[in-house]
């Protein structure tokens, strides 16, 4: 954009669209929705409209010259998309496959009398603002945690002691998990209600954190509140690992006949309440066929393209032209006749981070991430480790440690395939101990929390890089 000027070379279109992007790439925001934009611009473009990018982003391929018929090299910001708004004079903006950048620039957008293409502002804010979506899910009969708006402090310690901790604390409008917490007891709550960045936000929630749920993720594509096509994937991890720093496996392979039927039905609900058009997202957790609804984002997630390459159908392309108001049907996908299975797995760097907190929470903290496909979950698994740098260990020595007795429990099968493999096995005194009645071989190691003893610590003995793993 050239300050001042008053004419142009290229004469503008009032049937172009107008493609916000995804803006710098952090934790949480990278090339995954940049693929999103992408497919979106050479959709547009393969429908013989001209395509407009806005980003500001060089390492991205949206902003490559030769993606697009105009880029606009600028910060996505209210003003300055108004501004492009003004001079282009285009058919409509689509805001949902760039992240949560331009999501949020929905509702301001429109007010200013922008076009949003796609699902509408309202329904957009109605899905980011907490408590409006958790009070729609009320309204639908749909199950989801015990939850409550924050109003002040105290209101939120009285809800938590009543439905006993763990609570899970979230603000609306945020990416990756942001400003979420795991609260595990009044302290913990109320240090994180008293903070300035909570303060700053226009909503909080406060629900029940459900221990040991299955998390499923349902990626879909709608018109006009009709679902079109979706994925359903499930996490290995279980519900309280951010789903970008979750392993994803799809086709789902551990699920239910009755928690499917009971996700699609939730999912078809909701598309048709919101009157979705264009892409969407909806986490659910799962125990025992109870099925419950996390959040759902009005926009594509960091998933689709993993989705998109796993059932060879460009999500995105059939997002865009519902968006435009072409008619589009879905395509039909045969599970049964997927031979593979595909996995995705995160990649982390906290060995360069300096103060990194290795363990995993509800805010992502992956910096990349790997897709790889196998005869069975566990080929694919494998291979999707490896791409992101796991190594198998040289030495045959493997240190295990486990608090929770119901994952001791779980982890007895493999602590019997380690061992039958021909590993060593170390072990801290309790987790020793419970394998010792499983019929697994250990060393006992001692906990740097534990008295002084005769057993070797723990500590020594990784940091004399006597363990492989």
């Amino acid at each position: 954009m050239t300050y001042g000027g008053s004419e142009d070379d290229i004469p503008t279109s009032e049937e172009a669209i107008v493609v916000l992007g995804c803006g710098a790439y952090c934790i949480g925001s990278s090339v995954e929705f940049d693929w999103c934009g992408v497919s979106a611009v050479r959709t547009v473009r393969e429908l013989g409209k001209p395509a407009i990018v806005v980003n500001y982003n060089p390492e991205t391929v949206s902003t490559d010259y030769d993606e697009s018929d105009r880029l606009y090299f600028e910060e996505l910001s209210l003003e300055r998309v108004l501004d492009i708004w003004d001079r282009e004079n285009p058919e409509g903006v689509i805001v949902s496959v760039g992240g949560q950048i331009p999501n949020n620039l929905a509702m301001p957008l429109s007010k200013a009398g922008v076009n949003i293409l796609g699902t509408s502002p309202e329904s957009i804010d109605q899905c980011e603002d907490r408590n409006k979506f958790s009070a729609l899910l009320d309204t639908l009969n749909v199950d989801q945690p015990r939850w409550t708006e924050v109003t002040d402090l105290n209101s939120a310690l009285e809800f938590a002691q009543e439905v006993q901790y763990p609570v899970l604390v979230r603000p609306s409008y945020v990416l990756s998990g942001a400003g979420m917490i795991v609260a595990s007891d009044e302290d913990q709550l109320r240090d994180y209600l008293s903070s300035d960045a909570v303060k700053m936000s226009r909503s909080i929630t406060v629900s029940k954190f459900i221990l040991n749920a299955k998390e499923i993720e349902f990626d879909g594509v709608a018109k006009d509140g009709a679902i079109l096509n979706y994925a359903m994937s499930e996490h290995v991890e279980n519900a309280g690992v951010h789903s970008g720093d979750a392993t994803l496996v799809l086709p789902a392979q551990k699920l239910y006949v009755g928690t499917i039927k009971q996700v699609k039905r939730i999912a078809s609900a909701i598309a048709q309440a919101l009157d979705i058009t264009g892409p969407f997202n909806i986490q659910l957790m799962a125990r025992a066929n109870d099925v419950k609804v996390i959040e759902c984002n009005l926009r594509a997630s960091r998933t689709f393209p993993f989705i998109s390459k796993t059932f060879d159908l460009n999500f995105i392309n059939l997002a865009t032209k519902a968006m435009i108001g072409l008619p589009v049907k879905s395509v039909p996908i045969a599970l049964i006749d997927i031979d593979y299975v595909g996995v995705k797995a995160p990649q982390f760097s906290f060995t360069r981070l300096h103060g990194a907190d290795p363990s995993l929470g509800v805010e992502m903290a992956s910096t990349g991430e790997v897709a790889c496909f196998g005869t069975d979950m566990h080929e694919a698994y494998l291979k999707a480790l490896l791409s992101a740098g796991f190594k198998m260990p040289k030495e045959k020595k493997v240190l295990i440690s486990i608090g929770n007795q119901d994952i001791k429990r779980e982890f007895a099968e493999g602590a019997l395939i380690l061992q039958e493999l021909g590993y060593t096995i170390y072990a801290t005194p309790g987790t020793h101990e419970y394998l010792t009645t499983q019929g697994v071989k250990s060393i006992a190691l001692r906990k740097p929390s534990d008295p002084e003893s005769d057993l070797p610590s723990v500590i020594d003995y990784i940091s004399s890089a006597r363990s492989s793993w």
